[in-house]
């Protein structure tokens, strides 16, 4: 726990240390503004960190977020962040079984003849590889329209409508992406690696009318104008760590321990500014400063909070995720034959079959736990082993991400429904294993496998993310339609509220969601626009 802040006033505070909350500080900061920023966990970086999840081992893990796509180059270069990113040499693999014969579809980074080999060993010809060339050409042209918007205020959606096919607007912006998906390709497989990046930590058939499922699939696709997820050398807290760092040497004030339990709006201030005062207990007394913004780098739910207003249960986010952190001996073979160091580099799918999807989704939403349940892993030490430490030879860590496990199914019984989730997620990797995964998981001292799991109710208790939403809410789409009020600097920049010295900087913000920095960013040049 850090001690009491430095002054009574500031001209921002910032609640939350997550990466966004980072990324507003050492803007904000570097441009000459005083920056308190309170953390109510004893450390920053939020679901973005590195923890030895298992202590007879010195291997640290990105324990909550995993991978980068989003975070913008254009951060990188202003805030001179120290971190190195690296590509993973596959880009996915999905072990399947044809009338009890396994193979597996591989997808390479730089797609080339194996990709298209692979395909034609699934479907029999080239067509449904040409169909994915075509629709990731088109998707590919949208990206690149959108992504350097990201970093700006608002675009307008007509021009970026305008400036890409218009049967791909359709299909990613305007109807359901599954009747997409659907139309374009024929094969089970093939239709379920293209779904489920629309489904990754969102709750949804592919056929929802919301179009929640369309707005993941994007996000999960425009990073830096190529989609493409890097693994974090030295694990996702380093990419924090270096944030801290450009926070700290920027003049930026940080305070953990200091959850953060008032936020009040237009308090009278010593120069007649107006502004908010912050209020929190750092657990030996209640302390508060005033702020002329006041940054909110919290759900938009835990923000109506601060602020005063109900818990409302009915406005809660729900998050549907299930993440599982191992630690291997050796990587598993394959049925298939495939080389692990292969499979295992990218994200390797589990019953993500298409029908497999929308089935899951519809247990899921009936309140039963999925069989199979739906999900894929990856292996960070295959690209990055720094983050092993001193292991025994053949050491493997392994993510497990599973999809269509809302909250509400753990609501009645946690631990035992946890459990069984766990149980059929393994079961999943197990089908397609020559031995079980438990043959190869390390096991601590007293026998205990290296296996650690996180439902959204743990999410939640250890990350204030309600309802271990990990988007902190549903996403929304990253431009403005002509109905959308941008008479502020805080509405341009898609980070406004209620209050106009209270802006959103978090996953919540209009263009949040996974660790892109982008929340905190797009505030601090709405403050800076706006002083």
């Amino acid at each position: 726990m850090d001690t009491g802040p430095a002054r009574t006033s500031y001209d921002v505070a910032i609640v939350g240390g997550g990466h966004n909350g980072l990324t507003a500080a050492a803007y904000l900061a570097r441009a000459g503004l005083s920056v308190l920023l309170l953390e109510r966990a004893d450390h920053v970086g939020g679901a973005a960190i590195s923890t030895q999840a298992f202590p007879a081992y010195p291997t640290r893990l990105s324990r909550y977020s995993y991978l980068v796509s989003l975070l913008p180059d254009e951060i990188v270069r202003d805030l001179d962040l120290d971190i190195a990113l690296a590509s993973r040499r596959t880009a996915s693999y999905t072990p399947y079984l044809h009338d009890g014969v396994p193979g597996g579809l591989l997808v390479e980074r730089e797609e080339g003849e194996a990709t298209r080999a692979s395909f034609r060993e699934l479907t029999g010809s080239d067509e449904e590889y040409d169909a994915w060339r075509a629709f990731y050409a088109g998707v590919g042209d949208l990206a690149a329209a959108v992504a350097p918007t990201l970093t700006s205020p608002l675009p307008a959606e007509a021009e970026l409508r305008a400036a890409v096919d218009p049967q791909i607007w359709a299909d990613v912006v305007q109807r359901p992406l599954g009747e997409a998906i659907e139309r374009r390709f024929r094969d089970d497989v093939v239709r379920g690696v293209v779904g489920t990046d629309a489904l990754i930590g969102t709750f949804a058939s592919l056929h929802d009318p919301s179009l929640i499922q369309n707005r993941c699939f994007l996000y999960h696709l425009i990073g830096n104008g190529t989609g493409e997820w890097r693994v974090p050398i030295g694990g996702m807290g380093a990419v924090t760590g270096a944030l801290e760092a450009a926070a700290r040497a920027a003049g930026a004030e940080i305070l953990t321990g200091a959850g953060v339990s008032q936020i009040v709006p237009d308090a009278d201030s010593p120069d007649g500014s107006g502004g908010a005062e912050v209020r929190w207990h750092d657990g030996t007394s209640e302390r508060g400063v005033h702020a002329r913004f006041v940054l909110a780098n919290v759900a938009p739910w835990i923000l109506q909070i601060l602020l005063g207003g109900p818990e409302d249960e009915a406005t809660k986010p729900e998050g549907a995720q299930l993440k599982i952190n191992l630690l291997l001996a050796r990587l598993p073979r394959l049925r298939s034959g495939a080389d692990p160091a292969e499979a295992f580099a990218g994200t390797l799918h589990l019953a993500e079959r298409y029908g497999q999807l929308e089935a899951a989704y519809t247990a899921a939403a009936a309140g039963e736990v999925p069989d199979p349940m739906p999900g894929e892993v990856y292996c960070h030490s295959l690209t990055d082993p720094s983050i092993l430490g001193d292991v025994p030879p053949g050491t493997h860590t392994l993510t497990y991400f599973g999809l269509h496990t809302p909250a509400s199914l753990f609501a009645d019984d946690p631990e035992a429904t946890k459990a069984l989730a766990v149980r059929r997620a393994l079961a999943a990797l197990d089908e397609h294993l020559v031995e079980p995964i438990d043959e190869v998981v390390l096991r601590d001292p007293d026998g205990t496998p290296c296996i650690e799991a996180k439902i959204p109710q743990e999410v939640e208790a250890d990350l204030a993310m309600p309802g271990g939403h990990i988007f902190h809410g549903d996403l929304d789409w990253p431009w403005a339609s002509a109905r959308t009020r941008l008479d502020t600097p805080a509405e341009r920049w898609g980070v406004h509220t209620d209050h106009p010295q209270v802006l959103l900087c978090g996953s919540g913000a209009r263009r949040g969601g996974a660790v892109s920095g982008l929340g905190g960013h797009n505030a601090a040049r709405a403050v800076l626009e706006a002083r």
